[in-house]
């Protein structure tokens, strides 16, 4: 499941809903992404405002999700980010995978993230006490990703 969303939303539900009535996932393994009150070089970030084109994100969202599940054996995955203005502390994203098997869990659920943050069409703009600016891509988010392979093996890449 995919949303793209301005309202927040409550985690522990949204759990819950992932794996209401499916006994046969054995794991889930989630991850939750909050604004920061600092951006690159430890300025402060009043808010950050993240743009997006719906239709391009949605597909871009459904590749990445598609993708883990060819690579996993996955019973359910969420994927649920926010857009607009967003405060530090407020929740961004969450990103879970359902398994039988916990290590797939983990490991589809770390790939979610991994690519979501270079492969998603989000612009996050940050306000600081000097102004805005827009936030460029992290060398770090690149090399995480990389490191995926083809054959769903992390450090393969």
């Amino acid at each position: 499941m995919i949303r793209v969303q301005r309202q927040d939303f409550d985690v522990g539900a949204e759990l819950a809903r992932l794996s209401q009535g499916n006994h046969a996932i054995g794991g889930v393994c989630s991850f939750v992404g909050l604004v920061r009150d600092f951006g690159g070089g430890d300025r402060p970030v009043a808010e950050m405002t993240l743009e997006h084109y719906p239709r391009m994100t949605e597909k871009a969202l459904a590749e990445i999700e598609a993708e883990a599940r060819s690579r996993w054996p996955l019973e359910e995955t969420l994927i649920i980010h926010r857009h607009g203005e967003l405060r530090p502390g407020e929740r961004i994203v969450l990103v879970a995978a359902a398994s039988a098997h916990r290590q797939a869990a983990f490991e589809a659920c770390r790939f979610l993230i991994d690519w979501l943050k270079i492969k998603a069409p989000f612009w996050k703009q940050e306000r600081t006490p000097e102004g805005s600016r827009w936030v460029e891509a992290r060398t770090t988010d690149d090399e995480a990703a990389a490191g995926w392979g083809k054959d769903g093996e992390e450090g393969q890449g």
